[in-house]
This record gives structure tokens, sequence and C-alpha cells, in this order.
């Protein structure tokens, strides 16, 4: 009986910036078991990917290869006769100078169901991060795209790319004088304006212009790395009037966030409009629980107050509802608190208004600052590692607490192929303070090295970060995402 075969992804990941991938391109690095990725796709597009795929890094940078186009498709040819669902990852598209063709023609040799997910392709992004529309009226009807490396053969046709009004050359940095040339002498004119771009649609963009005679000395002169664009045509001297991209504070900055990869968008999003570079290194995950909480009909009238502490709390919460057959209807007259205004709008998703939120986002002040206590019956759903100040703080007010733990923390473990990039980052942020203590045992002998800001989003996280670490860079002003990443936009200032 034949084995059932796989299934193989090429995909376009596009260039530089994770959020120019297609919703058919994320969606499939959802179902991958196996990813092979470039070095030119962003890494933050693993984080759409099972924290359980294997992921297979293939180079495919110009002058760092570490594995031949043979290897890379043999590699493809293997996993998807095994039966595992594989995403070849590109940078750009796959069909564009990706060499996916010929892996397409591998996978139908072997009979092996394949799936091609265009990307927006380098050659017309790229530019356009610069402020190059490769088409404008007036200036350019058509264009050409030709790779660099073509440069020192004779596959391509110079006399008729010297035509074209504009020409897009992909990894050209090498050759790139090599090109010049060969424009120069098939006709095109040596004061043609032109433009290069340096690591195109990423937070480090650069971006030197001049002519096509002076462009590769231009280059040279600013030390442009690859990946390298070069755009040669009128369009190229719009660069300096459509400047749109202008990356944020933290472009160039990598800054790792280590909260449940679950909860780790919002944190991560706010980061990225800055401009920083988000490394996800979730070093924990929450598991829901419900056996710790009475759900019975007498639940309206149990208690006088339910104080929630976390969004996790109140997700947890509402789940157990869920579970029981019950919605926010059972909750009857009791009363909702909530920590902060993050805990606040979590109950809002259930129809469910805070009756009260303390004037700081910490468990100490809604215990000092919850009305009538005294005497009340307050559950405090919260999870397996929470500590006892808020119980506490209650209790010493004459409330009758009870805490049920809806939810448990539990480490994981960090992603080998992640290790260097956490203890390299420029700022690793703990949204908790068991993220603090879960990295430390994740990281083993390693340590954060000693340029990297460590920043914590409150008091008790802080205090955690320093148990764990020996010291904390920066603190937010007020618990929440947004101090958070105010913390680190000062500290890496």
């Amino acid at each position: 009986m034949t084995e059932p075969k796989g299934h193989v992804w090429l995909v376009g990941a596009g260039p530089g910036d994770p959020g120019l991938i297609t919703l058919a391109g994320a969606e499939a690095l959802r179902q991958a078991e196996v990813v092979l990725y470039d070095a030119l796709a962003s890494p933050a597009l693993l984080g759409h990917c099972d924290p359980a795929a294997e992921f297979v890094p293939v180079g495919k940078r110009a002058g760092d290869h570490s594995a031949s186009q043979d290897e890379i498709t043999a590699l493809l040819v293997r996993y998807g006769s095994d039966g595992r669902r594989v995403v070849r990852l590109k940078g750009g598209d796959p069909f564009v100078f990706g060499r996916g063709g010929e892996e397409a023609l591998a996978l139908a040799a072997a009979g092996i169901p394949f799936t091609v997910v265009p990307g927006v392709t380098s050659a017309v992004a790229v530019p356009a991060y610069a402020g190059i529309p490769v088409t404008h009226r007036g200036l350019a009807t058509n264009f050409a795209v030709v790779t660099g490396r073509e440069g020192g053969e004779t596959a391509a046709d110079w006399d008729a790319l010297a035509r074209v009004d504009t020409l897009v050359v992909l990894m050209g940095a090498a050759g790139l004088s090599d090109i010049i040339s060969r424009l120069i002498a098939a006709g095109r004119a040596a004061d043609t304006p032109a433009a290069s771009i340096s690591n195109g649609a990423l937070p480090g963009q650069r971006v030197v212009t001049g002519t096509l005679g002076t462009i590769a000395a231009e280059v040279a002169a600013a030390s442009l790395p690859t990946p390298l664009i070069t755009v040669v045509g009128e369009v190229a001297s719009m660069a300096g009037r459509l400047d749109w991209y202008v990356p944020g504070p933290l472009a160039g900055k990598t800054v790792v966030v280590t909260r449940a990869r679950a909860q780790a968008s919002q944190l991560r999003l706010m980061l990225e409009t800055l401009g920083a570079t988000v490394v996800e290194a979730p070093v924990l995950r929450v598991t829901f629980r419900s056996d710790g909480l009475a759900t019975d009909e007498r639940m309206g009238s149990r208690w006088d107050w339910i104080a929630f502490t976390s969004q996790n709390g109140v997700e947890a919460f509402f789940a157990a509802l869920r579970a029981a057959g019950r919605d926010a209807r059972a909750l009857g007259p009791t009363l909702v608190a909530a920590v902060g205004a993050a805990t606040a709008a979590a109950l809002e998703r259930y129809g469910v208004m805070a009756d009260f939120v303390p004037s700081r986002a910490t468990g100490e002040c809604l215990a000092v600052e919850l009305p009538a206590a005294t005497g009340a019956r307050v559950l405090l759903p919260q999870g397996s590692l929470a500590e006892d100040r808020l119980a506490e703080g209650l209790r010493a007010r004459g409330a009758h607490v009870e805490a049920a733990v809806v939810y448990e923390t539990l480490p994981v473990p960090l992603d080998d192929r992640l290790r260097p990039e956490v203890t390299n980052a420029d700022a690793i942020t703990f949204a908790s303070a068991s993220s603090a203590g879960f990295l430390s045992d994740a990281l083993g002998q390693g340590s954060p090295a000693p340029s990297t800001k460590l920043v914590a989003i409150g008091d008790q996280s802080a205090a955690a970060v320093r148990a764990a670490f020996g010291r904390v860079d920066a603190q937010s002003a007020d618990p929440s995402l947004a101090g958070l990443v105010a913390a680190v936009a000062e500290v890496l200032r």
C-alpha cells in the first residue's frame, strides 16, 4: 500500500516588513509541521507557526548559503514524502528569482502535492518603501526586473534592458559596477537617475541616490550592506520627494517579548509601531481550569464582589461559566472589580462593565480602595502563581475572601534557535513576575548580555527580574502595556 504523501507550500514572505505576508501565507505557516526558511524572510513570521513545528534554516543570503539549492529541494521532497505539512518560506515572491519553479518541478516529479502562495515581490515593494513608484504617469510606463547575479554572463539582453523606462536590479551588490557599464555601453545615459536601497522595508532601511554613472560610487561610499536593490530610471528621482516610510524611534533595535504566545500580539504590535524588530520568545503558557470554581445556580448570591486581577483571570472565569452552560447573567447583582483598564476591557468583551477600578493598577491598591470591603464576601479568580497580597489586604479590612485558581501558568522551554537572539537583544520585556523566573530557568547557565536592557511592567515584575538576573534596567511608570512600551523606548533612546 502506498504511503500518503504530505503537502508542500511554497510561500512568498514578501520583503523585510513581516506585515507584508499574505493571509494565505500566514495560514500555511499555521498548518506547517516543518518550515524551511530563508535568511531574508523575517524571523517574526515564524510566530505564526505551531511552537512544536520543526524549523530548518536554509540561508540564501548573498555570500552565506547554509544549504545549496539541490539540498533544499531534496529536503522538500524528503519531508513531503514522509507525509509532513511543509512550508518553504522565501523572501519576496517564490517565482521572482526565488527558484520556486525548480522546487515546484521537483515536487511535481516526485508526485508530492504542492501549493504556490505568491508573495509581495521586493522588486516593487522595496522601491515603494523608498518612495519610488516603478511606474508613474509621464515618467515610466513600463519596468523590467533583472538579477544582478547575471551581470557577468550573457543571459541578460542588456540592449533591451537599457531601453526600458524603469530597471530594477535585484541582488546586484557584487556586480553593480559591471551592470552599470553594460547599461551605459548599451546606450543608457549616464545621467539617468538611480537609487540603491539596502535592507528595504526594514527599520534599518537606507537609501542612496545618484545617477547611473555615480550610483556604484555612492553605494561604496555609504558602505551599504546587502540585501541591495537598485532602481534605474526617471522614477528614482522621486525618492527624496515621497519619503513616507519613516522608521520609529526603536528602528534597528531588537526587543524580546516573553509573554505567552496567545497574548503577545498586542505588545508586539505596539513595539513594531515604534520600529522595533520583535522576537517572540514565550517562556510560559496559560491553561484554564474550573475545578476550583463553583458555577451552580447560587452563583449570583454567593459573593458580594468578584475582583479580577488579570485578563487571564477574566478569560478563564468566563470559560468556566460557558462550560457550565452559563454566561454573565449568572452573576446577578454581584459587583465586579477590575485591577486596571486592560482587565476592565476584557470584562467588557463579555458584556460586563466593571463597577470599580482602583486609582492604580496594582493588587495592593485594589485591596485598599475596594468599596464596602468590611464584611463583604469577595471572590478572587486568580492564577496558580498569584501572590496573597490582595487577599491579605482585603482580609485585613474585614472581608471574607475566597480565592479560586482558574488558570495555571506553566513554563515553556526556550527554542534553541531563539537563545542567541534573546541573550543578545537590545531589550527584553517582562509583562509578569513569572516570565522572569521562567526565562532564567530556560536560559540555564546562560544570561542576557550586559548591554541587554531588562524592562519590567511593574513593582512585582521588577522584583522578580532583579531576583532572577541581579538587575532591572527600566520599569514602566504604570503597570500597563503602554507603560512597558514607553519604558523600552526611554531606556533604548
